[in-house]
């Protein structure tokens, strides 16, 4: 692996930083999320890095929060070419440079205003066919313990239940396989772990970097990279707390491109559901959320992608088996077929029954994704869409969801998923009944252009009545209204204007979740 020296990309660096001036740099984007090992009773936090790898071999920091609002949907550019335009703000050598734009640079490009179901503007790059992964046993110089051989690793990539091979194909719909997935080691870093993992204050740091270059060589001589999606790379100790995925831009045996990449310590590869969350990253999945506004985004059990770890069906061999990614998920990486897709639009006048199929259910000839638009804003990414899926508690991998009901997801903060959530308040996780729609059920947008009524269980699914805000025609009694749960700009939960402290009076056939003076309502269809 060649490139730009480390002193020479100091250099490089310097200069730019302390003549900052108003540009913009060409490169690569590579993504890398760092997430904790959970710890009972203990908030946990997700950590986010954004590197543009520029034309010239520099690694430039970006600051993550500045690169999603210049962005839009930064996910979807995740590994792609992008120009990035940074403000001339004089800045010192520890400080990242402000960000005013991103943009993809590549074919994928779409120009607004056309947008896919989601509401994205951006199109990500579809995930289809044979994705062979490799994984990377490497073990650090100062620690001999090597808690997997080759023949577990190999047989993680299998196809039998429970197995990654035939957990992505299902998450898939058989749109991706893992065929020829194989793993390599243990080989021996040339360093110790305190090489690799030094402290930045009083917290571990990971060298993603180093730990990539050394991990790599070490097995070069052995691994043919060509062709591979993914590299999985499992260390014997543990890194900083994290474990972590991605992608990572390198030339490997004469192939440049973005490589899927994760970085797990000893209780990431021991159980499948962090695994599996990692590769999803790799694949360029986003964390989802739940609507409770806090700064935990492990909390939503309806997507592996954000609670991993609850509702998980336990595996004698593989530890914790991943649950399915949230009907967003799928989409993003095409998963949802066109014809199981139907979007409503704003401002809809008709009122429609909507058979919604199981998300798990292959070979679907129903709505599997169903896609609520709201009133589109100047700023396309600001625009909220909310996405209604069926889920039950089925399976190898789902078998222990909370249970069988219509799960919402409110799409904002530049593409994150928010499970909704009519409590009031929302529950700190949403396997709550709150977070399930059920028979009898119904559930209004909080601007009321958009009404779902759960009418009935069907053999596959639920049948919805879908539709603009009802009429009610007993009076004087107030007009039903939406449960308003979401998740404000703010990151806090919309409810109703609070009009008095006493309690509201509502129609015999509404009954509030919560006595609250703004307590959202979920009403009993008759």
């Amino acid at each position: 692996m060649k490139g730009i020296s480390v002193a020479g990309a100091a250099l490089l660096l310097a200069g730019a930083v302390m003549n900052a001036r108003a540009e913009t740099v060409q490169g690569q984007l590579e993504l890398a999320w760092g997430d904790p090992l959970p710890v009972p009773g203990a908030p946990r936090s997700a950590q986010l890095h954004a590197t543009l790898l520029t034309d010239n071999g520099v690694r430039l920091s970006l600051d993550a929060a500045q690169a999603k609002a210049a962005a839009g949907d930064l996910y979807a550019l995740s590994g792609r070419r992008v120009a990035v335009s940074f403000a001339g703000t004089q800045r010192t050598m520890s400080q990242q440079r402000p960000i005013q734009a991103i943009v993809a640079t590549d074919r994928l490009w779409q120009a607004a205003p056309e947008r896919d179901a989601s509401g994205k503007v951006m199109a990500q790059a579809p995930v289809l066919g044979n994705t062979r992964w490799i994984t990377l046993m490497c073990r650090f110089s100062d620690i001999a313990t090597e808690q997997k051989d080759k023949a577990f690793f190999d047989s993680q990539y299998g196809n039998a239940v429970g197995q990654l091979g035939h957990y992505w194909a299902e998450v898939s719909y058989g749109k991706i396989n893992l065929a020829g997935s194989l793993s390599y080691g243990w080989y021996a870093l040339p360093q110790p772990r305190s090489f690799y993992v030094t402290k930045e204050g009083d917290k571990d740091k990971a060298n993603l970097s180093q730990l990539f270059q050394d991990c790599i060589a070490a097995a070069d001589p052995d691994v043919d990279f060509r062709g591979a999606t993914g590299i999985n790379m499992m260390f014997n100790g543990d890194l900083d707390g994290y474990a972590w995925g991605g992608g990572r831009t390198a030339t490997l045996d004469g192939e440049r491109k973005y490589w899927s990449t994760t970085w797990n310590p000893p209780w990431s590869f021991n159980n499948l559901a962090p695994l599996a969350h990692e590769m999803g990253h790799g694949y360029g999945l986003p964390h989802s959320d739940n609507s409770d506004g806090d700064s935990d985004t492990y909390d939503n059990p309806w997507d592996v992608m954000s609670d991993a770890w609850n509702n998980a069906v336990s595996d004698p061999t593989y530890g914790s088996r991943p649950k399915h990614v949230n009907i967003l998920q799928r989409h993003r990486l095409n998963w949802v077929d066109s014809a199981r897709q139907l979007v409503i639009p704003f401002a809809n006048t008709t009122t429609r029954t909507v058979n919604l199929d199981f998300a798990s259910l292959p070979g679907s000839t129903n709505v599997q994704m169903l896609v609520l638009s709201l009133s589109p804003q100047a700023d396309p990414y600001a625009t909220v869409v909310y996405t209604v899926e069926a889920r039950r508690p089925e399976g190898a991998y789902e078998g222990r969801l909370a249970g069988t009901a219509v799960i919402i997801h409110k799409v904002e903060k530049y593409g994150t998923a928010y499970s909704i959530d009519a409590d009031v308040p929302p529950a700190n996780r949403s396997n709550n009944e709150g977070s399930m729609f059920k028979v009898g059920e119904r559930w209004g947008t909080p601007d009321d252009s958009h009404w779902i009524s759960v009418d009935a269980a069907t053999a596959t699914g639920f049948r919805l009545t879908v539709g603009p805000k009802p009429r009610v025609m007993s009076t004087p009694l107030p007009a039903l209204r939406g449960n308003g749960a979401g998740v404000s700009a703010a990151g806090g939960v919309q409810r109703l204007p609070a009009e008095a402290a006493a309690p509201v009076e509502r129609p015999d056939d509404c009954q509030p979740r919560r006595t609250h003076a703004q307590a959202t309502v979920r009403c009993q269809v008759r």
